[in-house]
């Protein structure tokens, strides 16, 4: 079964879906900053442009482009700046 999702005015869209007991979702972010929370703790991967991420307890930012990942971990909220047009994937861990 495919979720839908969309977030802040429609700037980030998402599919979710599961496969085989895993829990994922793909979306596209617009050029913006946006604060996402975490139930669960996550897995984003970069599939084309970037990504420019302060995630919890860090101080500095740090940029990922495509083929790119980074961990969030549950019950957090990370921040993020995106200067182009996104794809990324959202592995729920």
């Amino acid at each position: 079964m495919l979720k839908v999702n969309e977030y802040f005015d429609g700037q980030v869209k998402s599919v979710g879906f599961e496969s085989a007991g895993d829990h994922a979702s793909v979306g596209v972010m617009v050029a913006g900053e946006y604060t996402f929370s975490t139930a669960a703790p996550e897995r984003m991967t970069v599939v084309k442009g970037e990504l420019t991420v302060k995630l919890p307890g860090h101080v500095d930012w740090e940029t990922y482009g495509a083929g790119d990942d980074f961990e969030v971990p549950g019950d957090s909220a990370f921040h993020v700046k995106v200067t182009k047009t996104t794809a990324y994937l959202c592995d729920y861990l």
